[in-house]
């Protein structure tokens, strides 16, 4: 015997049905978590030197290598330099590619400049705030711990950066411990965090320190040290126990080994 439903009710149960998939969507799609795409291109180019593309802008960090290292790139409008090191500092790069580039620098760095390029510097200490194109850049201490005298890097002489555009925050870490000036930052988009003993920390007190901040994201850089590629798997899988909400973006730094 075949048995049919009454018309008014059929309808009905169609409806709630309708009703029940949409309210099941909109919950679905409000509970998604959305990642907005990061205006920030970041591009490696070896251990602390790198370059970011940000609101059609170039900013390049401690620009250092030979004359074909940036040929290939867009020039600078803005360059930072972090300390006096090798590593982050070279003269000759400079004054390749500074042409009309603003070039933000703390006083160990500009009191050892050749005069063609000191001219472009802007000396800028820990604490210290400017703005260049539109870009706010505060120095930040960086140094080593426990602070001794005789340290790599002793407080005041180096700076990492913090650099504000659109309420966009990128911080810089430089050759630096895991210091409370930077367990006290908020609100950081991007950060680069070094991680090689002696000259800054190790992977287990980078992790230490960016759990309590607590950036959008984590590039770890600056880890050319023995076991270095084991430390900045060893970071990624501390950060994501610690805090999942924390992406960590792990690049080639060292693409001449």
């Amino acid at each position: 015997m075949k048995i049919s439903l009454p018309v008014t009710i059929s309808f009905s149960i169609i409806l709630i049905l309708l009703y029940l998939i949409v309210t099941f969507d909109s919950r679905a799609s409000n509970n998604a978590k959305v990642i907005p795409a990061s205006p920030v291109q970041v591009i490696p180019i070896s251990h602390a030197t790198f370059i970011l593309k940000w609101d059609n802008k170039t900013i390049y960090i401690d620009p250092v290598g030979d004359r074909y290292t940036f040929e290939n790139e867009t020039a600078p409008d803005i360059i930072l330099v972090t300390d006096i090191h090798g590593d982050h500092l070279s003269t000759d790069v400079l004054s390749q590619i500074i042409g009309k580039a603003t070039l933000v620098v703390p006083s160990a760095v500009g009191n050892i400049l050749p005069d063609e390029i000191s001219t472009n510097a802007k000396i800028l200490n820990n604490g210290e705030v400017t703005v260049s194109q539109g870009f706010k850049i505060l120095a930040i201490p960086m140094y080593n711990l426990p602070e001794s005298e005789d340290s790599k890097h002793v407080r005041g002489r180096g700076n990492g950066y913090l650099i504000e555009h659109n309420g966009f925050r990128v911080y810089i870490a430089g050759d630096t411990a895991g210091i409370q000036e930077m367990r006290d930052l908020r609100n950081i988009d991007i950060a680069f965090i070094p991680m090689n003993l002696p000259y800054t920390m190790s992977y287990e007190e980078a992790a230490d320190a960016v759990l309590e901040f607590k950036p959008k994201q984590v590039y770890p850089y600056h880890y050319r040290s023995e076991g270095g590629e084991r430390s900045i798997l060893n970071f990624k899988k501390l950060i994501k126990n610690g805090d999942g909400k924390i992406e960590v973006i792990l690049k080639n730094w060292y693409p001449f080994g």
